[in-house]
């Protein structure tokens, strides 16, 4: 069975939209102000090569395949983006025209639900905001990997909204909040004091009046 691993950059005030300055945002590009390092990077690197596949909305998805067919590099980051399998979620697209794209567009909730029943490895799903608020409502992400960075841009697009958690995470997955952060290849703060970065993952724990 497949997991739905949520992975956002997301700043310090909880704004995830146009970390890279392509979306035309007017805050847009606030992540290009720090250093990931060599960790950050590969750590980014090894998240896509081991996915199993691609999860977008439409906006994401349009960037990704505007930006990666005409991309290469060392170390296969674009070959394998390129290659894997990608879903989109749209009611206004036609037709998916990247590379090995599949269109979904009826009852987001019961396709997702399909893909995760399918034998394999993680479901990747970066950006997509709208379509990581109906994730989260119907209870279909099993990891969040935040890579928080110490800016504020001020809007207002967050990445997960606090409705049906009680209190805040545990940093070890105790059961004060509805997600607990625990993972072997993320550190618990900041890479360095001067990185600007904290790297979080959290997994989502039974609500308290589930048996």
């Amino acid at each position: 069975m497949g997991r739905i691993v949520v992975s956002e950059f997301v700043s310090l005030d909880g704004v995830m939209e146009d970390p890279g300055g392509a979306e035309g945002f007017s805050h847009g590009g606030w992540a290009f102000q720090f250093d990931r390092g060599p960790e950050g990077d590969k750590f980014k690197l090894d998240e896509v090569m081991e996915a199993e596949a691609l999860l977008l909305g439409r906006v994401t998805y349009q960037g990704f395949a505007k930006a990666w067919p005409s991309r290469t590099d060392e170390v296969g980051f674009a070959d394998k983006m390129n290659g894997m399998p990608k879903y989109v979620v749209s009611t206004t697209l036609d037709k998916a025209e990247w590379n090995n794209s599949t269109l979904i567009s009826g009852d987001v909730v019961q396709e997702v639900s399909k893909l995760k029943e399918q034998p394999g490895g993680d479901i990747l799903v970066a950006g997509s905001g709208r379509l990581v608020h109906t994730l989260t409502d119907h209870d279909l992400v099993d990891e969040y990997r935040l890579m928080v960075f110490f800016a504020r841009p001020g809007s207002r697009e967050a990445p997960v909204r606090e409705r049906g958690w009680e209190g805040r995470p545990e940093p070890r997955g105790g059961e004060a909040g509805r997600l607990g952060r625990a993972h072997p290849r993320l550190p618990a703060g900041p890479r360095s004091p001067a990185s600007g970065i904290d790297d979080q993952l959290f997994r989502p724990q039974a609500r308290r009046n589930e048996p």
